[in-house]
Order: C-alpha cells, then structure tokens, then sequence
C-alpha cells in the first residue's frame, strides 16, 4: 500500500509539473506579453546587425537565447513529456540532460531545413511556411504517443514478471538447444534508443514558432548565416528550460526510489511509475494530434 501511495504521489508531482509548464494562465499572459517585447527587440537587433552597427551580433544572440528560454517557459517545447519521460526512466541524470538538450537543438534543425526547403520550394510564403509546420505537427503527436505506448508497454511487463513465478535454469555451457536471448543491458540499451528516438522527433517535429520567424526575416534581410545561428541559440535557451525539467523529475524520481527498496516493492513502484506516466504522455500525444499543448 505505502508503494502505492508513493507511486501516486510522484504522478500527482509530475501533473504538477504539467500545469507548472505553462497551463496557468497569468504566467501563460505574462510570458506572451513579455515575447512581444522580445520580438520588437529582435526586429531591431536584426536592423543593427543589416547596418554593421558595433555589438550588433553580441546584441543579436543574447536577444535569441533569452527569447528561446522565455519562449520555453509557454505552453509546448515537450517540456512536461521530457518531465514524465525521465521520471519514468532510470536514466542517468547525464543522459536526460543530454537528451533534453539533444531534442531541443534537433527542434532548431528542424526549422532551418523547414524554413530553407521552404524557400526553396514554396518562395518563402509565410502562410506557407507556417501551413508546412501545422501539416507535418501530427508526426510529433504520433511520436509522443508512440513513446507513451513504449512506457506503458514496459511497466506492463515489468509489472507481470515480478509476479512469483518458477524458474528454468540453464548455465552458460548448456547443450539444451535453446536460442539464448540477448542479455539484460542489450536489451535495455534497444529499449532505451527506440524510446529516445520517439521522445526526440517528437519534440523536434514541432519547430519553435519563433525561429521560423526569425529564419524567415533573416533570409529576407539576406543575413541567412546569421538567422541559422541565431536559431541554434534560441535552440540553447530551449534546452536550458527542458534541461531543468527532466533534472527535476530525475530528482523526484530517486527520491521516491529510495523509499522504495526499505518497503521491499521497488519493482512495483518502477512498473506504476511507467503504467502512469506512459498513460500520461500517450494523452499528451492524444491531445497534440487533436490540436491541444503538450
């Protein structure tokens, strides 16, 4: 009952989180408000940067990572799924981080080649560049919901072998016929790469409304190198906000766990912990494909 208790307990942290990530609306308001200071700014760093004015490229991208970082704190930017995912998960700290980072650099990627194909092939429209990234939005939901699937899937079957149950024993020399599967850590390093390939496009495949617009000006002001990296570092500013989130949910999740061991029932609270938040991100996933946040 107590690893119950503490398995709800750490899903009622990350709906937390959740609601924390931009649901409220007076922070919802105030970040908005607040952007708009941040593009007027951008438009006027990018006229500095037209006329060579001195610090103009200094002034250029401390304006880009501040509105990446602004811009994350809103709705979107995979900041709850990357949340849910690392409570899940018995990552590494690291490697969340590096994940978090890595998912947002690939959303940056995602909008120079979305922008710039664009151009290539639409002549730089907005309404067509924008009407592009709406169309290809429903890959991220079904990736998102392809990741809750995986963890849903995972807590399932860690739920169903802590079950007592007899075992079949064979050494390592056994001549009994039998195909060996692969061990534990193969297994668990396949299982890792597919979740984190669904977690990572998922987030990438919903480029930043902000870097388009950024790309698209540069690209007609003719400062298209300048545009490409300032969207990089919005992509930095991004990953500071994501970052935060999975350390924190890292965090919770080691605090849970080392309860657990003393109650003898860690297995199970790893295998709620995967049913609920899996259930969690594929809604999130359900949500995004019907036109909702995540």
């Amino acid at each position: 009952m107590r690893a119950l208790i503490l398995t709800l307990l750490a899903l009622a942290a990350l709906v937390g989180l959740f609601f924390a990530a931009g649901l409220d609306a007076g922070l919802s308001q105030w970040i908005t408000s607040t952007q708009r200071d941040y593009q007027n700014a951008l438009a006027g760093a990018l006229r500095g940067l037209r006329a060579g004015a001195p610090g103009a490229v200094t002034g250029f991208m401390s304006i880009c990572f501040a509105y990446g970082f602004l811009h994350a704190l809103g709705p979107g930017h995979g900041k709850a799924v990357m949340g849910a995912y690392a409570m899940a998960n018995d990552g590494t700290l690291r490697r969340m981080v590096w994940l978090a980072v890595t998912a947002s650099l690939a959303q940056a990627t995602v909008a120079v080649l979305l922008v710039h194909g664009a151009i290539l092939l639409l002549g730089g429209a907005r309404d067509r560049i924008e009407g592009l990234a709406t169309q290809i939005e429903p890959l991220s939901a079904l990736a998102i919901g392809a990741l809750g699937l995986l963890l849903l899937w995972r807590g399932v079957r860690r739920l169903r072998d802590n079950r007592p149950h007899h075992h079949h024993h064979h050494d390592a020399h056994c001549g009994c016929g039998h195909a060996h599967a692969p061990d534990a850590d193969q297994v668990r390093q396949a299982r890792n790469w597919r979740e984190m390939l669904a977690l990572v496009l998922g987030i990438a495949m919903r480029p930043c409304t902000g870097a388009l617009f950024l790309l698209l000006m540069t690209w007609r002001l003719q400062l298209t190198g300048m545009g490409i990296a300032g969207a990089y570092v919005m992509g930095v500013g991004t990953a500071m906000v994501t970052a935060l989130a999975a350390a924190m949910a890292v965090g919770m999740r080691r605090g849970v766990m080392m309860s657990a061991p003393s109650l003898g029932r860690a297995p199970v609270v790893f295998a709620g912990l995967e049913i609920g938040l899996g259930l969690l991100i594929g809604l999130a996933g359900l949500a995004a494909f019907r036109g909702g946040w995540f």
